[in-house]
């Protein structure tokens, strides 16, 4: 104590201030948007746009126009995927695989994905509707409501989400065709059930590896209710038994060559055999050979599509 009689109390010395290290590319904010377009979804879309022009024009399509259609499509997929993952943002942040993504992991604000969400989704259907056609762009929001408003409502209800997300995905297919023929037929019909069934294989093989998260998070997932994994697998097999006489149609209809049929039962049947094994076990292992064969199928198809007609 002092003469004065204040007691003097030792100054506490600020530690030197520990500076954040500055964001690195991974975390940029221009990633951080791109990530919440799903880009690697996005990117099938787009092929199945080009695809389905091309055939549309047997390979000779208005060049100009089919980057317009995917420009557009890009713009829409990019505003359903932003709106989902705002819809989804708790129950990513349950679940490992998803809770780094920009929204959950806190990089990107509600508010930031909101105006991002609707500026890409009014700018994407005006963009088809202005330099492609009216039913181009009323497929796009067309497959936006259903992604947005209905499938990503039914996850947390029923497992029938799938069926309605398979729908939403197919019609990239149509968009693509309409936009180079400004309407479609069988031959377009075809295609889309050819995206309609492809999806399910996918999807099973991905909701098994990612079971018990979906579980955490509340969503309905087939394997989530069916821990057995056997209606899983059967969903898994009926589907690709289907794509192999489904995706021959497009021969059939003059739209691809002997090259495309061989190619297509190649894929098919390798494809159906990895589902069977999946069925048969349902592993780890299985659901990924699935997962894998799923995405090496649908690249092949569309880019020997292109080929060939």
């Amino acid at each position: 104590m002092s003469s004065s009689g204040l007691i003097y109390e030792p100054v506490a010395i600020a530690e030197p201030a520990v500076l954040e290290p500055p964001r690195t590319l991974h975390g940029s904010r221009a990633l951080d948007y791109l990530e919440l377009t799903k880009p690697k979804i996005a990117v099938l879309e787009l092929l199945t746009v080009l695809a389905a022009g091309c055939m549309a024009r047997w390979s000779n399509p208005d060049v100009l126009v089919l980057l317009h259609a995917m420009l557009g499509t890009a713009l829409v997929a990019a505003s359903a995927s932003a709106w989902n993952q705002w819809l989804e943002r708790h129950l990513d942040a349950r679940m490992p695989r998803t809770a780094e993504r920009p929204l959950p992991a806190g990089r990107l604000s509600s508010y930031e994905t909101i105006v991002f969400a609707t500026v890409t989704g009014v700018c994407g259907v005006a963009y088809l509707a202005a330099l492609v056609n009216g039913l181009t762009a009323l497929l796009g929001l067309f497959s936006w409501f259903l992604y947005v408003c209905v499938y990503t409502p039914m996850k947390p209800l029923t497992t029938l989400n799938t069926v309605v997300g398979a729908v939403a995905g197919g019609l990239p297919i149509l968009m693509g065709w309409s936009a180079a023929e400004g309407r479609f037929g069988m031959a377009a019909i075809a295609l889309f059930l050819i995206m309609f069934l492809w999806q399910f294989p996918h999807f099973m093989a991905i909701a098994w590896l990612y079971r018990d998260q979906y579980r955490a998070a509340g969503m309905k997932m087939l394997p989530v209710v069916d821990p057995s994994g056997q209606l899983t697998g059967v969903q898994a097999v009926c589907s690709a038994m289907l794509l192999v006489p489904v995706s021959l149609l497009p021969s059939i209809t003059s739209y691809a060559g002997a090259a495309y049929v061989v190619v297509a039962l190649l894929l098919g049947v390798g494809q159906l055999i990895c589902a069977v094994a999946f069925y048969r076990r349902p592993s780890e292992f299985n659901a990924r050979l699935l997962l894998r064969a799923s995405l090496v199928y649908l690249p092949a198809l569309m880019l020997c599509m292109i080929l060939s007609a």
